[in-house]
């Protein structure tokens, strides 16, 4: 340790070394402010993107109501056209249990008194899709006890519809109706045999 002759020099280096500690102090106190102004900017950024993903929801929703709309009309022609006489189609029926809590829901039911189509709708339709549609239709009479004695079919409808998803919903006998054009079509052949639920 270094020692000091005078009293000046003693003064001189604990004034210094105040003079650092001060320095440091002031460094400190402006990376903590960066620290906490790096924070907001974060917390800000996340809001943003939390804001972001509700309107890309709402987009999402918004383009799910524009295919069910174009293909609730559809469903009657298309069905009445392959010989089923479709009288009323439901849109967004819901399930729920005895606990009020939901079970199901499901896109349109097209009907007639004895015969139904549950389709579900999807702006693009993905393999995943068709299984979940599946399920549904395997619970829909549980869940929908009024509709217990009816023949139960189901449809798939997309406005993209991929050709390995179309041939998987076919092979599982669900109806697949998709955008050509400016129309909707059914893209199940003549040899088509519907699986009845």
């Amino acid at each position: 340790m270094q020692e000091y002759t005078t009293k000046s020099e003693a003064s001189d280096f604990f004034q210094e070394v105040k003079d650092l500690f001060a320095q440091t102090s002031k460094q400190f106190q402006d990376t903590d402010k960066k620290f906490q102004d790096t924070d907001k900017k974060f917390q800000d950024t996340d809001k943003k993107f939390q804001e972001l993903r509700t309107m890309i929801g709402q987009l999402g929703n918004r383009l799910g109501d524009f295919v069910e709309e174009m293909v609730r009309p559809a469903v009657v022609r298309l069905f009445r056209e392959r010989g089923f006489d479709v009288r009323q189609v439901l849109r967004e029926i819901t399930a729920y249990d005895d606990q009020g809590q939901f079970v199901m829901e499901v896109d349109l039911l097209a009907v007639n008194t004895n015969t139904a189509f549950a389709v579900e709708c999807k702006s693009r339709c993905s393999a995943d899709d068709v299984s979940e549609h599946l399920d549904r239709l395997s619970n829909f009479k549980s869940c929908f006890p009024r509709y217990r004695d009816v023949q139960l079919f189901g449809a798939i409808a997309a406005m993209v519809m991929p050709d390995a998803v179309a041939r998987y919903a076919y092979r599982k006998g669900l109806y697949v109706l998709a955008q050509s054009g400016d129309t909707i079509v059914i893209r199940n052949d003549d040899q088509f045999r519907a699986k009845e639920w």
